[in-house]
């Protein structure tokens, strides 16, 4: 296939892009080295320049074209494929969406979006057995007032963020001189702004001036499909790694977040921890009771918080964990199904209509939820088994549960993404989250020893490898988004490779588990933003470390933390350097993100954190005096 550049450019006096011939701009392309491989792209030095006696501010386009047929983009932590433009576009979580034409709301064409929305700088395109993608740098600094891109270990004070683009009219991927988010700016999914007018967005070069920068270039085969992804991902995270700033010690860490979750969150008469403490504007604290088993609270929190308890020897925190665990395992069972009820609260008592019901298309029983309470069941069952401690009523509640849903599998060998209330039925499909059903069915497989069952949940696995992790593109996570792109549902699956590679030895699990991570460390910032907002921008918070949650919801979330035991499992059977680096951006972004000490972040006391970070300014919706 041939490949050319067309470059374009808009002032902040026009109305749309024009070539830049009819602009006092020049580009100029020099080749410096490289075949365009991933171990040696073709590396070319671009200078622009303008050439008018006045300053020219505005966006200046590049676009790598391509002669394509069906193609496929990859702008990592922004868009997978075509974001699942295939799938119906009218539902309740709106999120970028990929189509030819001219398609509704919130469907498009062409994107163009800040660098920053992207965890690493580069785009993709898959057309034709051949993969095509650039990599430049995120932002440009000014150094002794020269205009320079930033590069690692290059100093200097921000001047502007850089952007990338991709097109199915055009067959391209691209990278831009300043930015635009367009055709609409997606703070969350249910806060979309229109395309905003040009302003600080802009490029400003003074009259004569000129700014160099290296553009990296990439087209080779497609060896494996989509799944090349993360060997493309890997050698861009070569090009442009820092790594988090210096945090505290992992057990002070344990010992604050523990801490605080059982002496802030915790509700004795409730049995559970709160879904989010608040802290008002006059100093007093709100505390947000939205109950669930797991997922947002419930044994999410009462699990690390024993795990911490026994490492730091502390009995108040062990307790409030074990009321916590007891509490689900005596009482959320619903009689009529065998399934437990995943929500609990004073008026209404257990059921299955949580937060995130009206979210939902197929009211029931979340596969999601019910499945991950039970792995983090047994997760607590071993970690008390270690210390003598037996709770064979919390080992017989999951006995109880898991052949349920292993009956509920359809004929691809898939668990449900929901069940029936009355009879645990599955009634919706199409999910990876769903596979938190075969992480417990592994996890209470490798305790019992009772593997009978082996062949169909091995089955199930090739199913979720094949349609979700080898396309890298994973949906069908937590019940809000939708089944929109996101980094949540493949937390299930690496806990599942790691479990049936404990339980067969087969060496396809550990290459399927580093693929599970490699997919999630598409989500996962390479760099640190150069966040210009406080309290961020005051601490010098990194970005190196933290995952994307989704593409509908692009904040970072610390979940994506959990998965670290298994990157070391990993690191435990096959030395790799890669996995270890994620590994340690993973712990350090973790150390540096929370209170050490009250109001560290100009909120709450030590050990608090937000639920979300928002590496990208453009993702504020909540502010404070």
């Amino acid at each position: 296939m041939m490949m050319q550049f067309v470059c374009t450019a808009r002032s902040a006096d026009d109305e749309d892009y024009r070539p830049l011939a009819e602009t006092p701009l020049t580009l100029d392309f020099a080749y410096d080295h490289g075949v365009s491989t991933l171990a040696d792209p073709a590396v070319w030095q671009v200078t622009l320049t303008n050439n008018a006696a006045a300053p020219w501010r505005g966006v200046v386009k590049l676009e790598l074209c391509v002669a394509y047929d069906a193609p496929r983009f990859f702008l990592p932590g922004f868009l997978y494929g075509r974001n699942r433009g295939e799938a119906p576009i009218r539902v309740d979580n709106r999120y970028p969406r990929l189509r030819a034409g001219t398609p509704e709301f919130p469907a498009s064409p062409w994107w163009m979006v800040r660098a920053d929305r992207l965890s690493h700088p580069a785009a993709f395109l898959l057309d034709g057995g051949r993969w095509y993608g650039l990599s430049a740098a995120p932002y440009f600094v000014r150094q002794n007032g020269v205009l320079q891109p930033w590069q690692p270990g290059r100093a200097g004070t921000f001047a502007q963020f850089a952007g990338f683009t991709c097109s199915l009219n055009t067959g391209s991927v691209g990278y831009t001189l300043g930015y635009e988010n367009a055709p609409w700016l997606f703070v969350q999914s249910h806060n979309i702004k229109p395309r905003a007018p040009m302003g600080e967005n802009c490029l400003t070069l003074a009259a004569g001036e000129s700014v160099a920068f290296p553009l990296y270039l990439y087209d080779f085969v497609a060896v494996d499909g989509e799944r090349t992804l993360y060997a493309a991902l890997e050698a861009v995270y070569g090009l442009w790694h820092t790594p988090p700033r210096p945090g505290t010690t992992p057990s002070h860490a344990a010992e604050l977040l523990a801490g605080a979750v059982t002496r802030d969150a915790w509700l004795p008469d409730d049995k559970n921890y709160v879904g989010i403490t608040k802290e008002r504007s006059d100093g007093s604290y709100e505390q947000n009771k939205i109950f669930s088993i797991s997922w947002t609270n419930g044994l999410s929190a009462a699990v690390p918080c024993l795990q911490a308890a026994h490492r730091l020897g502390d009995k108040t925190i062990r307790a409030a964990a074990l009321a916590c665990i007891d509490n689900i395992v005596q009482n959320s069972l619903d009689p009529r199904c065998g399934l437990p009820n995943e929500t609990w609260d004073a008026e209404n008592g257990w059921s299955c209509r949580g937060w995130w019901f009206d979210g939902m298309y197929t009211g029931g029983h979340s596969g999601y939820l019910v499945g991950q309470t039970l792995y983090y069941i047994l997760k607590a069952y071993r970690l008390e088994a270690a210390r003598g401690i037996d709770h064979p009523d919390w080992l017989a509640f999951v006995q109880g549960v898991v052949p349920r849903l292993a009956a509920a599998r359809n004929g691809d060998g898939e668990y449900p993404f929901t069940l029936s209330e009355q009879t645990g039925a599955g009634l919706e499909y199409d999910s990876l989250g769903s596979a938190w059903c075969l992480a417990a069915e592994a996890a209470l497989m490798q305790l019992t020893g009772d593997t009978a069952d082996l062949p169909a949940m091995e089955r199930s696995e090739v199913h979720y490898y094949d349609a979700f992790i080898r396309r890298a593109e994973c949906y069908g996570g937590p019940p809000d988004t939708s089944k929109a792109v996101d980094s949540e549902g493949v937390l299930a699956y690496i806990r599942v490779a790691r479990l049936l590679h404990e339980l067969t030895g087969k060496a396809v699990y550990l290459d399927h588990l580093r693929d599970a991570l490699c997919y999630e460390y598409s989500f996962k910032f390479c760099y640190n933003v150069p966040v210009q907002v406080p309290p961020l921008s005051r601490l010098g918070w990194s970005s190196c470390g933290g995952s994307i949650t989704s593409v509908a919801n692009p904040h970072i979330h610390p979940m994506s933390c959990t998965v670290a035991d298994e990157m070391f499992y990993y690191l435990r059977c096959r030395p790799d350097a890669y996995i270890e680096s994620r590994l340690k951006d993973t712990v350090g972004w973790s150390l540096q993100t929370f209170n050490t000490f009250d109001r560290e972040y100009d909120y709450g006391r030590a050990g608090w954190m937000s639920e979300r970070f928002c590496h990208c300014e453009g993702l504020l919706v909540q502010t404070y005096p």
